[in-house]
């Protein structure tokens, strides 16, 4: 998709990079790694017992240890908020839907890859992925419930105020997006019918559509 875009003009050299978001349960990481060649950033919720781990410390002229440099620095766990060093950048702003909104940021975290699951078979040394870490909290969910803080990973490294707020807020349009989706397809019966004729499902998509809009016409 990333090389039809480029094809299609639509995206040029010296463009903001693409941003995918996605929720938890992929492997951001792993896939910020896959697709580095490409001019994309990466944006993904974390669950809520992650450890990664910070920069290294930069060493002292004075001490100069023997052997390679350390290629981690100390452990991050999102769930032990006295291992969070102090943010690189904080943010603040005023919405609508959830009240103020404050966004923690940390540069160049990153996990400990190991040979397991998707590194398996990943040749030589295992690199070194890093990325901005957001922490995100609001004042309350639609409905007046509590609003549990957000981890969010992103694959930009030098994150601005700007991105950091970038990164969240289309992380909050993409989860209003899916569950708009998943309200389609179980109470509006998108993926109800078997349509083995292409143009039928799309007629009966636009269907969907048009009745969404007269139940929003008739709500109060």
């Amino acid at each position: 998709m990333v090389e039809r875009l480029v094809r299609a003009g639509q995206w040029q050299a010296g463009d903001q990079e693409m941003l995918v978001v996605m929720d938890a349960g992929y492997d951001v990481t792993r896939l910020a790694w896959v697709l580095r060649d490409l001019p994309v950033e990466l944006v993904g919720r974390l669950r809520s017992d992650p450890v990664l781990r910070v920069p290294p410390r930069p060493l002292s002229f004075t001490y100069q240890p023997r052997g390679r440099p350390p290629k981690h620095g100390p452990e991050l766990r999102l769930a032990k908020p006295e291992t969070w060093p102090v943010p690189a950048l904080v943010t603040l702003n005023d919405t609508e839907r959830y009240g103020k909104a404050q966004a923690q940021a940390w540069d160049r975290v990153h996990p400990r890859l190991t040979h397991r699951s998707s590194w398996l078979d990943h040749d030589g040394e295992l690199p070194l992925v890093e990325g901005t870490l957001i922490r995100l909290k609001v004042d309350r969910l639609p409905g007046d419930r509590d609003a549990p803080p957000l981890w969010l990973w992103s694959s930009k490294t030098g994150a601005t105020t700007t991105d950091v707020d970038q990164a969240w807020s289309c992380y909050l349009c993409r989860f209003d997006l899916e569950h708009t989706i998943r309200y389609f397809k179980q109470d509006l019966g998108w993926t109800h019918p078997r349509l083995p004729n292409p143009l039928a499902a799309d007629r009966w998509t636009w269907l969907v559509i048009v009745t969404h809009t007269q139940l929003r016409l008739a709500a109060p």
